[in-house]
């Protein structure tokens, strides 16, 4: 695989049964890189490793002399530049095929993550830590990288240092001996300084991510801080979280510093043990000066192969853990009926089941966990007594998995949206959630999304009240010339930081007004918008979507007034079910989370939780006269720019 073949057309099905497994089955995809790496390492540590034969021999035609010894010299002189063209052809290729699976593993890794977020979704960050996720992405792709890059070099190093002890045993036995014990202990020397290391490195990186969450949400909430005069209250806790970080590194770096003192201690050690034999030797007339010489020589270069040991040895133990949370990312799963969907692999990996069910056509949507229908092209408001629970019902409409194993799949007409091929749910049901993100680029960009092509971007903007962001995005351009006055071509910020809440959450909505998918689910789309824009927004949401199936889940009144039927939902189960006014006039539990009415505004001496359980004197209709038969009418204030929702009873 070359660099400009990325990205993989198919990275795989990763081993993530464990970290070793998860790196072995890394490995294994990139053996044709690994071997090119190899070969190209055998030709650059061998060419060094046996530049000392020629210096010995051109040592041993000087100082014997003789009619041959210019021959001698010539010899050694070729040897010595045809080696030297070796180690430099071998250090270039060789960097150039090891950078080359840092690269791609790294790549693989990548894709196979950006693989998992789209499969789970929102849901993703419930299982397992955002800080978690963005470090497997970046800092645990490179100790992977790091490995994968590292084992070639290793190999042909440990090849190398092989060859040149059997090699000095035929050159000169004695010196070889002292050479095969000393290696061996030099290429293990550190090894029990690394879990230490390890640990401590791991503390590091712990407490630096602790800060750095601490940062990001302090830049985020800034802001916020002013209004409250809680800058330095945050900023006091980001020192104190950096100053542990500069603890531990220093905890750590006095470790390494050992590691690298007895990576140049312990090769001294064994060159000192060589010279002092191979005098002695010497003196007894065993050995030649310029075996002396040639041997002395080997022994200081074989210091850089056998680098690679420790270095190795570093690598896997950093990238264990690494490859160790990479791997509990990738095992997360849609949790889908057995019989359907998506299944486990023989290697630990998951893989779609090949009969699955084929999706007809627009339908009914129905969860059997709550209960709750959503008739085919009706607009079906939701309404939650518990946010966090609307999310979830969202998320569970949409297809995401769901948060806990067992639980059925939500239908859509008879096909379990979880056996649906990936795409294909998506493509058919589309969830904006509550904080939706916008990605940078220009508005025409944003809105540039898989679609069925009937409505316009246009349209979509009208319907979702954004003309004063168009303007606003117009008067903000930095660069007008560049956009030609033309709102569609102006630029958003990361994530929309120029915008304000509810700018963004009208963006969102037309982005997904646009998509204009079988189902749409919109979990509360106005929350950050004033009335008066959003009594706009319920009028031109049912009038775009009409004909096609919709749930809004909200206590809004205004987008409760235009639905076609609105669903109660308390306990993770259907209480209620009819048009807004009816249910407000009915159905005090419905009330109460709509209007947010008191106990004592409606005169009911139980409090919500006994309403919700229907424990009030043992009946919903027996002391509740007036409030049961009050109608609540929300509007709009006419007035531009009101912020609230006037509510009127009349009985």
């Amino acid at each position: 695989m070359r660099i400009r073949d990325l990205p993989f057309t198919d990275p795989g099905i990763p081993d993530v049964r464990s970290g070793p497994r998860f790196l072995y089955w890394l490995g294994r995809r990139q053996w044709s890189g690994q071997l090119r790496a190899l070969g190209w390492g055998l030709l650059n540590f061998g060419s060094l490793s046996a530049l000392p034969y020629p210096v010995g021999i051109a040592v041993g035609a000087v100082s014997d002399g003789g009619d041959g010894a210019g021959r001698r010299l010539v010899l050694a002189g070729l040897l010595l530049l045809l080696l030297g063209a070796g180690v430099a052809l071998g250090d270039v290729m060789l960097h150039r095929a090891a950078m080359t699976n840092w690269i791609t593993a790294a790549a693989r890794i990548q894709q196979l993550l950006i693989r998992k977020s789209a499969e789970l979704g929102s849901t993703l960050t419930r299982r397992v830590a955002a800080g978690e996720v963005v470090a497997v992405s970046t800092g645990d792709v490179e100790k992977i990288g790091w490995f994968v890059e590292a084992l070639s070099r290793f190999t042909a190093a440990a090849l190398t240092v092989v060859l040149v002890c059997v090699g000095l045993f035929f050159y000169e036995p004695h010196l070889a001996l002292v050479v095969a014990i000393g290696a061996p202990v030099v290429a293990l020397s550190v090894l029990p300084l690394l879990p230490p290391s390890v640990r401590r490195a791991d503390v590091q990186r712990e407490k630096a991510g602790h800060a750095t969450e601490l940062a990001s949400d302090t830049v985020a909430g800034l802001r916020v801080l002013r209004g409250i005069g809680g800058e330095e209250l945050f900023l006091g806790r980001y020192r104190a979280a950096s100053q542990e970080v500069r603890g531990a590194a220093v905890r750590s770096a006095r470790l390494w510093s050992l590691i690298a003192a007895v990576q140049v201690l312990v090769p001294g050690l064994l060159l000192i043990a060589v010279v002092w034999y191979g005098v002695f030797l010497a003196r007894e007339g065993t050995v030649l000066v310029g075996e002396l010489v040639a041997v002395y020589s080997m022994v200081t270069l074989l210091a850089w192969p056998m680098r690679h040991f420790e270095e190795i040895a570093m690598a896997y133990s950093f990238s264990r853990p690494s490859a160790r949370r990479a791997a509990r990312v990738l095992a997360l799963r849609r949790v889908a009926d057995p019989a359907r969907g998506r299944t486990g692999s023989s290697d630990g990996g998951t893989e779609p089941v090949a009969d699955a069910i084929a999706y007809a056509g627009p339908a009914e949507l129905y969860d059997p966990l709550t209960g709750l229908r959503v008739p085919e092209g009706r607009l079906t408001a939701v309404v939650c007594g518990d946010p966090d629970a609307a999310g979830r019902l969202a998320d569970r409409l949409g297809g995401h998995s769901p948060e806990h194993a067992g639980e059925p799949s939500v239908l859509l007409g008879t096909v379990a949206l979880d056996g649906l091929p990936l795409a294909e749910a998506r493509r058919h049901v589309l969830v904006q959630d509550k904080d939706p993100v916008l990605l940078s680029g220009t508005l025409r960009e944003l809105l540039d999304v898989p679609s069925s092509g009937a409505v316009e971007p246009d349209a979509a903007l009208a319907a979702a009240q954004c003309a004063d962001v168009l303007a606003a995005l117009a008067q903000a351009d930095p660069d007008p010339g560049a956009s030609g006055g033309d709102p569609l071509r102006t630029r958003i910020t990361e994530r929309g930081r120029s915008l304000s809440g509810g700018q963004r959450q009208r963006l969102a909505l037309a982005r997904s007004l646009v998509a204009d998918p079988d189902v749409l689910v919109l979990d509360e789309p106005t929350s950050a918008v004033d009335a008066h824009t959003e009594s706009r927004i319920a009028g031109g949401l049912a009038a775009l979507r009409a004909g096609r199936t919709t749930v809004v889940l909200t206590s809004s009144p205004l987008l409760l007034d235009v639905a076609d039927r609105v669903v109660l939902v308390l306990g993770d189960s259907v209480v209620a079910e009819g048009e807004h006014r009816e249910l407000l006039a009915a159905e005090p539990r419905y009330r109460a989370v709509v209007t947010r009415e008191t106990d004592e505004e409606r005169g009911d001496p139980g409090t919500l939780r006994e309403v919700e359980a229907g424990l009030v004197n043992g009946s919903e209709g027996e002391g509740h006269g007036a409030a049961a038969s009050a109608v609540v009418t929300a509007r709009a204030d006419e007035l531009p720019g009101q912020d609230t929702v006037r509510i009127e009873e009349t009985a």
